[in-house]
């Protein structure tokens, strides 16, 4: 398939159904959702919302530097959780991951997530 590529690492979770980790297109590199997995364990890391922020952040840079870029290039961020009353926790973790000028953002609450995560983020780098 001509004008995209898919990123691949072991440094983070691998796909847990029919999708790749991220492609790049032209100079864009979409990063699929990352779950709170242990990328050696495919486990959850643990029951409270800031680790598995945390690991997520993580999964999102592996796969970031599997495609020769970083979280630093994030232009739009998608930020899924079960419960928006951590909404301010999220906010402190990805300030404390991302630094300015931030990305575009959106964030959603949805009933659930795969394998009882708490947050899943997508991203989109520009290279």
């Amino acid at each position: 398939m001509s004008g995209k590529s898919i990123i691949q690492t072991d440094d983070a979770p691998a796909a847990i159904g029919p999708y790749s980790q991220a492609v790049r297109s032209g100079e864009l590199i979409f990063l699929s959702g990352q779950i709170p997995l242990d990328p050696e364990t495919m486990q959850i890391v643990a029951d409270d919302l800031e680790t598995q922020a945390r690991q997520v952040f993580s999964n999102l840079q592996a796969v970031a530097a599997a495609a020769d870029s970083s979280l630093e290039r994030a232009v739009k961020l998608t930020i899924y959780m079960t419960d928006l009353g951590h909404f301010s926790t999220v906010n402190e973790i990805m300030a404390e991951m991302l630094k300015p000028p931030y990305p575009a953002r959106a964030t959603i609450e949805v009933s659930a997530l795969p394998k009882g995560a708490l947050v899943e983020i997508d991203a989109i780098l520009a290279g």
